[in-house]
């Protein structure tokens, strides 16, 4: 169980040039980067480590300054997926992109197979866009994080549709549908669902403290 960084499936991208310069210069220029692993801290977005590739020099010359270096804890607002966009996106504000922040150092970095394939549907500012699944990211070892009502999931996602494609989010489960034609049907509207303030148990049940009952195992006469 990770408490400080863990791998994640890498992939290209685009980092906003403003984050590498603490937001005083470079607004609207990008710097082409690989993302490789995460950090989950709470009450913060997530955070991750990127390779700079220098790549950006072909189209625009110059001398590559960038290739090789490093940069820890990038926030996922500097993200923008390495796919075909005709303009860049606008930067998303903090709530938008990653509606709940990190709840626990504590995670785990999943690729959740049976949902990967097909587009999700991410719900953001109360519209609704496609985007493609990345990976998930989960949380332990925290009052927040293990409290049945409160647990949030982050899928990682790029949003393939909308005034904001190509950036990068995380949304939590009651954000995003996902899709799958052959296996079940996607449906449309808000789910009734509540969320469950209870944990179950089993040895918080009375019958726990009778040992005819706890200890009936195999090789417990009838």
């Amino acid at each position: 169980m990770p408490y400080l960084i863990s791998n994640v499936p890498s992939f290209k991208c685009w980092v906003r040039k403003e984050f590498t310069c603490n937001h005083q210069d470079y607004h609207g220029e990008f710097i082409h980067a690989l993302a490789f692993a995460v950090n989950t801290i709470p009450d913060r977005s997530l955070s991750f480590q990127v390779v700079f590739t220098g790549c950006e020099i072909d189209s625009e010359g110059g001398e590559n300054v960038h290739g090789g270096a490093m940069w820890a804890r990038m926030p996922i607002q500097a993200l923008v997926a390495d796919i075909h966009l005709n303009e860049w996106p606008d930067r998303m504000e903090d709530h938008l992109c990653q509606p709940w922040d990190c709840e626990s150092r504590n995670h785990s970095v999943i690729v959740m197979d049976r949902v990967s394939s097909s587009p999700w549907v991410a719900k953001i500012n109360s519209e609704f866009y496609e985007a493609r699944y990345m990976f998930t990211v989960d949380y332990t070892d925290h009052e927040i994080a293990d409290s049945p009502d409160q647990h949030k999931q982050s899928h990682v996602l790029y949003l393939t549709e909308g005034p904001w494609t190509g950036n990068i989010v995380a949304l939590p489960n009651n954000r995003v549908r996902a899709t799958s034609p052959a296996l079940w049907r996607t449906g449309e509207g808000a789910p009734d669902f509540t969320p469950s303030q209870y944990t179950h148990s089993a040895e918080g049940h009375s019958s726990y403290t009778d040992p005819d009952i706890t200890f009936n195992n195999l090789y417990q006469d009838s």
